[in-house]
């Protein structure tokens, strides 16, 4: 894959109270990255485009989680309740079929029959549920009726996979095979900047975003184009819910506002002073480095973390945290698994809560990389 290159940005023109896909179809692209304030109807309006798809042309659509259990019993069979209550699946197939019915990963048009007592599903879905962490049964089956492709929630709070990008790749190549008339649309919320999808896809202006913009990115002398939109933030005026929200705490801003959540992380307790210095060291995570000391004072000693200005002076000989694969002894990839003595006293500080931070944004960052070698560990 070519470099990305971010063509252009265009103000988005969509005022309604929710969300639709009009705007960024009109670019058609190859991926359709959307991202913004939670319920908003992002997953509405794409869930609506699959009844509209297989009732107007035969085409199937394709939904995707990070887990099975996201979709499996209950949640399967609530995934499309808002639609089938608000009448929309009775609209779009003219009153042929009135609900939908889920049943091993798979969503069917249906209508309650009054004779047997029961609903009754169409004999063919209408779309499959996938997911990454169990891409390996379904590697073998054909899907060739399957044109829109939905990854719901594809930014985490709470972490990914390892290596999530290259099995989010293979669950599409199951799904695309040789074909090129598939639209694959990606949903998420503001919930963590720090999103490996915006890396590995070249996404380097997703932060600097405004609410109501589509960026536009190709990649070399490829025809791919990716399309994001940070969706713009409705009802700017407030909706009824939001009074339940209004609570002192900056992280709610993600909900009623559409911000970026942070958690609030401990501040330098000391006036910084060079000479406090005892140990330099350095993570690098996500395309960024920071740098992290540890201070020392009469009364206490801790670890100071802020962004590093420029690269890092001695990489072969400084302490390196990196996710990164580097053969230098002096890189380590997992700061809760250290290879050598200095690495096992520098972890107590993060053991002992004994860790303070530049400012939220660098708490954040450093929280995912934490995330990353715990995952690491795990899979041990």
């Amino acid at each position: 894959m070519g470099k990305s290159e971010k063509l252009k940005t265009e103000k988005s023109s969509d005022v309604g109270e929710f969300y639709t896909t009009d705007e960024i179809d009109s670019y058609h692209a190859h991926y359709n990255v959307i991202f913004g304030k939670r319920s908003n109807g992002k997953t509405y309006s794409i869930l609506k485009k699959f009844i509209k798809n297989y009732w107007e042309k035969g085409k199937q659509g394709a939904y995707i989680r990070r887990y099975r259990d996201d979709f499996k019993g209950k949640r399967g069979d609530v995934l499309f309740d808002a639609i089938v209550a608000d009448g929309v699946v009775e609209k779009i197939t003219e009153g042929r079929w009135t609900s939908v019915k889920y049943y091993s990963g798979r969503w069917y048009l249906a209508k309650y029959d009054e004779d047997s007592g029961r609903m009754v599903p169409d004999s063919e879905p209408f779309c499959y549920a996938f997911s990454l962490a169990s891409m390996e049964h379904d590697k073998s089956t054909s899907y060739p009726n399957i044109t829109t492709i939905f990854f719901d929630e594809f930014i985490s709070r709470i972490g990914y996979l390892p290596n999530e990008f290259v099995l989010f790749m293979n669950v599409l190549s199951t799904i695309i095979r040789q074909r090129n008339d598939v639209t694959i649309y990606m949903g998420g919320n503001t919930v963590n900047k720090y999103c490996p999808y915006f890396q590995e896809m070249g996404l380097g202006h997703v932060e600097d975003m405004e609410p109501g913009t589509i960026d536009i990115y190709n990649y070399g002398e490829s025809n791919l184009k990716v399309a994001v939109e940070r969706t713009r933030d409705h009802s700017l005026d407030g909706r009824k819910s939001e009074v339940y929200f209004a609570f002192d705490n900056p992280s709610l801003q993600m909900i009623t506002g559409g911000a970026w959540e942070l958690d609030l992380y401990p501040h330098l307790p000391r006036e910084y002073n060079d000479g406090k210095i005892l140990f330099k060291y350095f993570i690098d995570f996500n395309d960024q480095i920071l740098q992290a000391e540890v201070l020392l004072y009469p009364d206490c000693c801790f670890t100071y973390i802020h962004r590093k200005t420029g690269e890092i002076r001695h990489p072969d000989k400084d302490l390196i945290f990196t996710s990164k694969y580097d053969p230098r002894p002096n890189h380590m990839r997992n700061i809760y698994h250290p290879s050598n003595k200095i690495g096992m006293k520098l972890v107590k500080f993060f053991k002992d809560d004994q860790v303070f931070y530049q400012d939220n944004d660098v708490g954040e960052l450093v929280r995912n990389y934490l995330m990353f070698c715990k995952k690491e560990i795990n899979n041990l």
